[in-house]
């Protein structure tokens, strides 16, 4: 169910169409959400340079990962969910979906 066609093609707007905007409205009424999500984010900052091509190869290597792993987006704040919804906060705040390009 959640990786559709199309989702390797443009894998930061797939994933902000599949999870992001719903993640990120949601953060906006759980502050507890929103301090995960941001330690999530830390550690993305700390790991990769926060630019579109390496946030979006991120993205690509950990969704590989959970498609075999055999996750499944429960609507949870799992682990993974809260990674997959950094990668969103952080494309978001760097402006990586507002320019119409793939991202």
């Amino acid at each position: 169910m959640f990786f559709e066609e199309g989702w390797a093609a443009s894998p930061l707007r797939w994933l902000m169409n599949a999870l992001g905007d719903a993640q990120l409205a949601r953060m906006d009424r759980d502050p507890g959400l929103t301090a995960a999500v941001d330690q999530h984010a830390a550690v993305l900052r700390d790991a990769i340079p926060i630019d579109r091509e390496t946030l979006g190869d991120y993205l690509l290597g950990f969704l590989d990962e959970l498609r075999h792993r055999g996750w499944i987006f429960t609507g949870e704040p799992d682990a993974a969910a809260l990674r997959l919804t950094a990668v969103c906060w952080l494309a978001r705040e760097q402006g990586f979906l507002e320019d119409g390009l793939p991202a």
